[in-house]
């Protein structure tokens, strides 16, 4: 059982990989395209040089082992990705073997959140052309995927994380609740640079309404952002108290 959940920066990402990571039956692979996004695009991203010195960047190597047999013979594998390491280059067809999932958090949020770790964004760095393609694709070929929105997820955890393991075949575990604090051996390299609030984490924050102001400069971006952003939340699996 190979669960690919993928989503955009700045959207509760980690502490989703966190929720799977604590199940006893799964392990967990985070950002696994990261050192090919970085090779392809030359991004200037923190610990760029680490990155690349310990991950493999062929993505064509790298995709033929997610999608082949879980490491340690685990029941599970969830894979956390992040849309924008997928470049156009990037053949889709090994994603038929997966379980796909779209994490989406509100752009408002994201933006604020992004900016104040990495500077001005563009489009293709909140990863959602590139989250529309992949959703295209795997909708194409088969059901219409499953797709979360962190607010959901946020305001009721259970329920949402029952309704995302029934859709993909997978028992629900309240041990995908809580988790100890800190950081794990499976976490990437770059975690000093973005990981911090979740490794003082031991479960989802509660819900809180904010009224995001984003900054007049990206108003083209949030405009677009949007866009792509209500198409796929008009997949949501499931809406909570909106």
């Amino acid at each position: 059982m190979r669960v690919a959940m993928w989503s955009g920066p700045r959207s509760l990402s980690t502490a989703m990989m966190r929720s799977w990571g604590n199940r006893s039956d799964t392990i967990v692979t985070d950002e696994p395209l990261y050192a090919h996004y970085l090779r392809r695009t030359d991004a200037d991203h923190p610990a760029r040089n680490r990155i690349l010195a310990t991950y493999d960047a062929d993505w064509r190597q790298v995709t033929r082992r997610l999608a082949g047999p879980a490491p340690g013979g685990h029941a599970v594998w969830y894979q956390k990705h992040m849309t924008h390491h997928v470049t156009d280059d990037v053949d889709l067809d090994w994603l038929d073997g997966l379980h796909n999932c779209f994490l989406i958090r509100t752009p408002a949020e994201v933006i604020s959140s992004y900016v104040r770790v990495q500077g001005r964004p563009t489009l293709e760095d909140l990863g959602l052309p590139q989250q529309w393609r992949l959703f295209s694709h795997v909708a194409g070929t088969d059901a219409v995927p499953p797709v979360i929105d962190a607010a959901d997820l946020l305001r009721d955890p259970p329920t949402v994380l029952a309704a995302l393991c029934d859709a993909v075949g997978v028992a629900f575990s309240d041990r995908m609740l809580s988790w100890p604090p800190g950081r794990r051996a499976t976490d990437g390299v770059w975690a000093d640079h973005w990981y911090g609030d979740v490794e003082r984490s031991t479960g989802f924050a509660a819900y809180r309404q904010r009224d995001v102001q984003v900054d007049r400069r990206f108003g083209d971006l949030l405009a677009t952002a949007d866009e792509i952003y209500a198409r796929l939340a008009a997949h949501r699996l499931i809406t909570v108290g909106t």
